[in-house]
């Protein structure tokens, strides 16, 4: 049974009051401790589809379940609730510069009013699962970029939600930080079990964290189904054009692996 299930989600924009279909018409399946990989070029709507999936943008029409719960049909208070189940990271990192390593990932609990003591054994859980725990008291200006994307993580985690939404979490990385990144998320998700959504346009970042996948193309699914079957029998423009770039740019390496297929 699904875990997310995601049903005829339509959206649209009126940018000068005109019509702008983002997505038209999703339906999606996502079972609980995956990490579910959505890709799809830019313009496509995946982030568009992670911000409905946390209600961060009301859907125009379908619905989005999360382990029962209809989501759209959600109060203000409910929904604040929700939230809290649903951690997001993003690209931009999105830290507070005038605050330590330790206040950005305590933030979330802060304002929700949790007692001190709470939050210190929560803050330094999550350092030591994310690997910070030498930093918490370091500003964002001194760390890498990848110590920042783990401070966004920890951020994220920091509430114990039972999905996590990376949204092109890795595309302001280099290849070596990207990967410890992966290796990070992968890590949590053995662990913890949470199901992870990750929404990209890196055909690396799919094919080496994901077991299933979606091709997103003009607000539509256009094929859902195994990592592997994508990329070896694509049956969408979009699948296919990924594949043929992912394949073409790690041809040698695949070939020493006894991996090339196409």
């Amino acid at each position: 049974m699904a875990y997310i299930q995601i049903s005829g989600l339509y959206k649209s924009y009126y940018p000068h009051g005109q019509e702008l279909p983002v997505l038209r018409g999703i339906d999606l399946s996502i079972f609980k401790g995956e990490i579910f990989g959505i890709i799809g070029f830019s313009g496509a709507g995946k982030s568009t589809l992670a911000r409905c999936i946390n209600r961060l943008e009301t859907p125009d029409a379908g619905s989005v379940s999360i382990n029962g719960t209809d989501v759209l049909a959600l109060g203000k208070k409910d929904l604040r609730l929700f939230r809290r189940r649903v951690g997001m990271i993003f690209q931009t990192f999105n830290l507070f510069e005038a605050k330590t390593v330790w206040k950005n990932i305590a933030y979330p609990l802060v304002i929700s009013g949790v007692p001190k003591k709470e939050i210190k054994r929560r803050v330094e859980e999550t350092a030591e699962l994310v690997g910070l725990t030498d930093k918490l008291d370091v500003y964002p200006g001194a760390l890498s970029g990848g110590q920042k994307q783990r401070v966004g993580i920890a951020r994220a985690l920091i509430n114990k939600p039972d999905v996590l939404l990376s949204d092109e979490a890795t595309s302001a990385l280099d290849p070596q930080t990207t990967l410890q990144i992966l290796d990070l998320l992968k890590k949590i998700n053995e662990k913890t079990g949470i199901t992870i959504l990750m929404i990209t346009h890196e055909l690396e970042a799919v094919k080496y964290a994901c077991q299933r996948m979606a091709v997103l193309e003009e607000g539509k699914i256009v094929e859902e189904g195994s990592v592997r079957n994508i990329f070896n029998n694509p049956e969408s423009r979009t699948g296919d054009l990924f594949a043929k770039v992912f394949f073409r740019l790690n041809k040698d390496s695949l070939q020493q692996n006894g991996m090339y297929t196409i």
